[in-house]
């Protein structure tokens, strides 16, 4: 950064010190006193469940069924969006070859799925809206480079308040043409602020592609990020399924909580999306995929025989034990506050990837990745006596996808379609329905609803050609 801003003023070590020490001094809380009051320390619950933050009636995540007395009963999750079950209108666009982002999109803003006519219209919407605004490439993002991709899309997201003569409007009518160009415009500003990083920071060609009309938003990602724009169809089906799947999880994740909390304010759309932007630039949320590939390049090069579990489970009980990895004791991509069996977003995503992995060359690390989500629970048992609570999330597979993508691993996971469209897409719509919504101090805690109309016998119908 030195070489881009060398006029940024440095402490002094010493100075640095003195301010670090009395900081420390003064800004402790032992965590006996937070038990003491019921402070729920990482918004947990003594049991590990996730502390209940918000209401919402867009998406329910299902991981456990709480009993009469208190206790939780593990099961299969479900990942619900809108009263619908996501992996059943998945399994339908799968069987019928069709992309599936833009009509769940529609679902999740609208409350219902699109008739072919009314989805074949949006799509044309938001294809209109892929191109940023004149100058803002050159302006925005060139002019101001960053080494995190995040980073840079975040700020990207503020800068758009200069494009807009109706930022502060946050009536429904405004909110909603501002939800559309963000919707539509984030998957060109990450791809944009990716090349602009390759070119400043690692040497790189530079080059913006225009977007092509008439492209999905998978098609339309991989075509700008390809410098001769080519892909296959598989390709885009993949990365389709990967932002289908993160296209929602409840409001009460980090990101979508941070917006939540900013749209209570009352302050703009972009203000808020930028929030959970960054919220999910933190290792501890998006940043987890970078983590989970990491680890894998360990076990992988430490494990002599990958068909031996034996060995793997040993291996995967001594990181548990601090005695192998990188000394966190955490298997990562393993354990969810929700899921508790099994996340519906990595068996979608694995039954899906395994053709394309072994056809890319990634078969072995599928493969591994596979028998880590297997043998973890046992080690979990052995270690901690919690096999039952230590389901695969979804940080797994995407993590491995970016690879199948051709994504370099430098830019991984901050840098990756997948949690740049999820932080700043997701939120859009949450921040969406705050608007028209009643507005709620957020000092309370409160509980995710789905209308039990809207769980039972609800049908699928299939978007016609």
């Amino acid at each position: 950064m030195a070489d881009f801003f060398p006029e940024v003023a440095q402490l002094a070590p010493e100075d640095l010190n003195l301010l670090r020490d009395t900081f420390h001094r003064n800004n402790t809380i032992d965590v006996e006193t937070s038990e003491r009051l019921g402070v729920k320390r990482g918004l947990r619950n003594p049991d590990g469940t996730g502390v209940l933050a918000g209401l919402t009636n867009i998406c329910d995540v299902i991981g456990y069924n709480r009993k009469e007395d208190g206790t939780i009963e593990p099961i299969d999750g479900k990942l619900i969006y809108r009263g619908i079950d996501v992996e059943r209108i998945v399994k339908e666009a799968l069987d019928q070859d069709r992309f599936l982002f833009e009509e769940v999109a529609w679902l999740l803003l609208f409350g219902e799925l699109p008739n072919a006519k009314n989805l074949k219209h949006f799509t044309e919407i938001i294809d209109a809206h892929r191109e940023l605004p004149p100058g803002f490439p050159q302006t925005m993002i060139m002019n101001a480079p960053s080494p995190n991709i995040m980073n840079k899309i975040a700020r990207s997201v503020l800068s758009m308040y200069s494009y807009d003569d109706e930022a502060e409007d946050t009536s429904l009518e405004s909110t909603i043409k501002q939800s559309i160009n963000l919707i539509a415009g984030l998957p060109t500003m990450m791809i944009y602020s990716y090349i602009a990083k390759i070119h400043v920071y690692d040497h790189g060609s530079l080059y913006f592609h225009y977007p092509i009309r008439g492209l999905s938003t998978a098609e339309h990602v991989l075509s700008i990020y390809r410098p001769d724009q080519q892909y296959t169809h598989e390709e885009a089906k993949l990365l389709d399924l990967c932002m289908v799947v993160h296209a929602d999880h409840g409001g009460g994740n980090c990101s979508t909580f941070a917006d939540r909390v900013l749209s209570s304010a009352g302050t703009d759309i972009y203000s808020a999306v930028a929030a959970a932007i960054c919220c999910l630039k933190g290792p501890k949320h998006g940043g987890a995929n970078l983590k989970v590939m990491k680890q894998l390049d360990y076990i992988l090069d430490t494990v002599q025989d990958p068909d031996n579990d034996a060995e793997i489970l040993a291996l995967l009980e001594k990181i548990l034990k601090k005695q192998a990895g990188d000394g966190s004791g955490l298997i990562y991509g393993i354990g969810h506050a929700v899921y508790t069996i099994s996340d519906p977003r990595a068996r979608m995503l694995r039954d899906y990837s395994k053709d394309l992995a072994f056809e890319k060359g990634f078969g072995r690390d599928w493969t591994m990745l596979t028998k880590i989500e297997a043998l973890a629970p046992i080690a979990f048992e052995h270690v901690k006596a919690t096999g039952s609570a230590s389901a695969p999330t979804s940080t797994c597979i995407p993590a491995l996808s970016t690879a199948f993508l051709a994504l370099p691993k430098n830019c991984l996971p901050r840098c990756s379609p997948l949690p740049a469209v999820r932080a700043g897409v997701h939120t859009v719509w949450k921040n969406l329905n705050l608007r028209i919504g009643s507005f709620v101090r957020l000092t309370n805690m409160s509980a995710k609803i789905t209308p039990t109309s809207r769980l039972r016998n609800v049908e699928v119908h299939p978007v016609l050609a």
